[in-house]
């Protein structure tokens, strides 16, 4: 198991607030998930920004190439062969775990391992490992291939100066 390392927004979070540190075995798959999903975006959006001031609009639309479940499927099949074991174990979990909510616009396949993308992220955010959180955010980004898997209605929404823009052209290690 994970030791904190005292730093990062989670331990400052706790600090701040007075909060207990709990054991991270007491939380179920989706709560991982659920604070997963926050902090995975958190850095997406922190990446977006930096890039410069735009339109909100473009921000959400480069964000949401990276966030949404196909994606977030996609890139666990980058990860999978570099997890440990505890990390695949939380994934499956997260993977397998019952969630009542659907996603309008991803499978139920898509869906489910991008739960469990989710799980690992906030297994890794609350353990306080924010080294080989980065790490793996890094490898799924800069493995990931949106035209690969972006339906026709994605791939035609875009311009090529846009594509080229939002990171859509064939090196990912840009973001």
């Amino acid at each position: 198991m994970h030791e904190h390392t005292g730093y990062g927004i989670e331990a400052f979070i706790r600090k701040q607030f007075q909060i207990e540190e709990k054991d991270i075995r007491s939380y179920s798959p989706l709560a991982l998930a659920y604070i997963g999903d926050g902090i995975y975006e958190l850095i997406i959006r922190t990446i977006v920004v930096s890039k410069g001031n735009r339109q909100v609009k473009k921000l959400h639309r480069e964000a949401s190439c990276l966030v949404k479940a196909q994606a977030q499927s996609a890139m666990m099949e980058v990860l999978r062969p570099l997890l440990t074991e505890d990390e695949a174990d939380i994934y499956r979990r997260g993977r397998n775990a019952k969630s009542y909510s659907v996603s309008k616009h991803a499978s139920v396949n898509d869906y489910r391992r991008a739960t469990g993308f989710e799980a690992l992220m906030g297994y890794l955010y609350l353990t306080g490992d924010m080294d080989r959180l980065m790490e793996l955010v890094k490898e799924a980004v800069a493995g990931y291939t949106p035209d690969e898997y972006a339906g026709t209605e994605a791939r035609n929404r875009y311009g090529k100066a846009e594509k080229k823009q939002i990171g859509m052209q064939e090196d990912k290690r840009s973001i």
